[in-house]
C-alpha cells in the first residue's frame, strides 16, 4: 500500500487541531517567562562562558562573536534567550527556538557540537546544584497503565497523514539498516526491511510461529512476520495506529494471521515462541523496567526468544537526567526516557531470568534515516500546514528531528539491537 492509498484525506484530521494556529496552544513560547535578574545573568554568564570555549560560532545581536570557529549559531534576542534558559534550563532552549529567536545554518552540525560537549555545558558547581535548577517531572506524566496511554496518545495520535508526510512507504518509525552511507531516500524501504527482516531472523519467526509484538507501529513488522507463516499479536496504545495497521494488513491480506489489540503490554495474556519490541522501551519510563522486562520473560515459553530494538544513552547522563523534566518530554514524548545499556543489562539480570545473548549496535544508521526523514519533513513543509499545524509545531518538529539526528551523529545515542533467551527449563 502507498501512503496516497493510505491516508486518503480532504480535511485536516481531528487529531491536529489541537496544534493548530491558536495564542493559548504554545503559552511558554509565545510569551518570554519572567525570570530573575540573578538567574538570567548566571544564565547569560554560562552561555558565554562555554560557547566561548566550543567549536563552533556564536553571534549575539549587538555584534558580539564567541567561539572557537566551526557552525554558526546566530542567536537575535539574547535578554529573552537567557531569560528562557534562567527560567526553564534547556527546555527554553528548545522553546526560543521554536519562538524563532535563533537558528543555525547547519542545525544538526550545532547540535551535534552541544551534544558532543554535554559534559561542559554546566559547570560542574552547579551540576551538584542540579537539584535546585532542573525542573523536575510532573507526576502526571508518569508511565502508570492510565499515563502511559496519554503519553503514548500525545505523539502516536497526531495524524497519520503528518508521519506519511515524512516516513516511507513502509510507514516504519524507527532505525533502518542500510548496506552503506550517505543513503539515499530511494533505498529506505528496503533498508527498513532489512531491519526488520534481521529482528525476525533473531527471533526465529518461521512458519507456525507464534508472536507477540509490544508496539505496532503502522504494522508493517506484523505483515512481514505474517508472510512468513506466523500469527502475530500485536499490542497498541494509539488508537490512529491501530486503525491504519489494520487496514493496512487487511490490504496485504494477512489479517487472517495478525490481530492487533489497543492493550497495555502489562494487561497482555498468553505465551508465544517469540516476543518482539521496536523502540518501545525507552516510552516505559525507568520505574516500570523491570515490570516491562518481566513481562518479556511471562510471555516467552521456556526456550523463547525475545528481540527488541532500543534506543540508548550514556549511563551517567541517564543517572543524572532520569528525573529531569526535558524538553523532549515536554514536547515529543511524555513520560519518556532512554536506557542506557548498563540499565538494559542490570534490569534483565536483577528482575528477570534472561539471558542477553546478543547485542548489536546501529548508530550511524539512526543518524542517516534521520536525515532522510527531516529533508522529507522540510521537502513536505506547504502539505504540513495544508493538515493544520503551525509554523512552531514545524520549528518544534524539525528542531526534534535534527536534535535526534544531532545525538546520533556525536555518539551520544546508539541504538541497540538485542536477543534474549529463556532457559528450556525454568529455574
Amino acid at each position: 500500500m502507498t501512503t496516497a492509498e493510505a491516508h486518503p484525506s480532504s480535511a485536516p484530521p481531528a487529531a491536529a487541531t489541537r496544534w493548530a494556529v491558536d495564542p493559548n496552544r504554545w503559552p511558554d513560547v509565545a510569551a518570554v517567562p519572567a525570570a530573575s535578574r540573578a538567574r538570567t545573568a548566571i544564565a547569560e554568564a554560562v552561555v558565554r562562558r562555554t560557547l566561548r570555549e566550543l567549536p563552533l560560532r556564536a553571534r549575539f545581536a549587538g555584534g558580539t562573536v564567541l567561539g572557537q570557529g566551526g557552525p554558526a549559531l546566530d542567536i537575535h534576542l539574547p535578554d529573552a534567550f537567557h531569560r528562557r534558559i534562567g527560567r526553564h534550563g534547556l527546555i527554553g532552549f528548545g522553546e526560543s527556538y521554536m519562538a524563532g529567536e535563533w537558528d543555525a545554518p547547519d542545525l544538526v552540525a550545532t547540535l551535534a557540537v552541544l551534544a558532543a560537549h554535554v559534559h561542559e555545558l554546566v559547570p560542574a558547581p552547579l551540576q551538584r546544584l542540579r537539584g535546585m535548577w532542573a525542573m523536575r517531572q510532573p507526576p502526571t506524566l508518569s508511565n502508570t497503565p492510565v499515563g502511559s496511554q496519554a503519553n503514548i496518545s500525545h505523539h502516536y495520535d497526531l495524524s497519520n497523514d503528518l508521519f506519511a508526510l515524512f516516513l516511507d512507504e513502509t510507514l516504519t518509525y524507527s532505525s533502518a539498516v542500510f548496506r552503506g552511507f550517505p543513503a539515499e531516500w530511494p533505498l529506505l524501504p528496503d533498508a527498513q526491511h532489512r531491519k526488520i527482516d534481521r529482528l525476525l531472523d533473531l527471533a526465529e519467526v518461521r512458519g507456525g510461529t507464534r508472536v507477540l509484538e509490544i508496539g505496532t507501529g503502522w504494522g508493517e513488522l506484523a505483515i512481514r512476520a505474517a508472510a512468513r507463516g506466523a500469527r502475530v499479536t500485536s499490542l497498541t496504545l494509539s488508537h490512529e495506529q491501530r486503525d491504519l495497521a489494520r487496514k493496512r494488513i487487511a490490504a496485504a491480506g494477512m489479517s487472517d494471521r495478525v490481530t492487533v489489540e489497543l492493550c497495555d503490554y502489562r494487561a497482555a495474556r498468553g505465551t508465544y515462541d517469540a516476543v518482539v519490541s521496536v523502540e518501545m522501551v525507552e516510552a516505559v519510563g525507568h520505574e516500570f523496567w523491570p515490570v516491562y522486562f518481566r513481562t518479556l520473560e511471562e510471555r516467552l515459553i521456556p526456550g523463547g526468544r525475545a528481540v527488541l530494538q532500543a534506543i540508548t544513552m550514556p549511563h551517567d547522563r541517564m543517572l543524572a537526567s532520569r528525573d529531569t523534566y526535558t524538553w523532549i518530554q515536554k514536547y515529543i514524548f511524555p513520560g519518556g526516557l532512554l536506557p542506557s545499556v548498563e540499565a538494559v543489562d542490570e534490569t534483565v539480570r536483577d528482575h528477570t531470568g534472561l539471558t542477553i545473548s546478543r547485542r548489536d549496535g546501529y548508530g550511524a544508521h539512526y543518524a542517516e534515516t534521520l536525515r532522510l526523514w527531516r529533508e522529507r519533513f522540510t521537502q513536505h513543509a506547504d502539505e504540513v500546514t495544508a493538515l493544520g499545524f503551525d509554523e512552531t509545531f514545524s520549528r518544534m518538529w524539525n528542531f526534534y528531528l535534527a536534535y535526534s539526528e544531532a545525538g546520533f551523529r556525536s555518539g551520544y545515542l546508539d541504538v541497540q539491537q538485542y536477543l534474549l533467551t529463556k532457559e528450556d527449563t525454568p529455574r
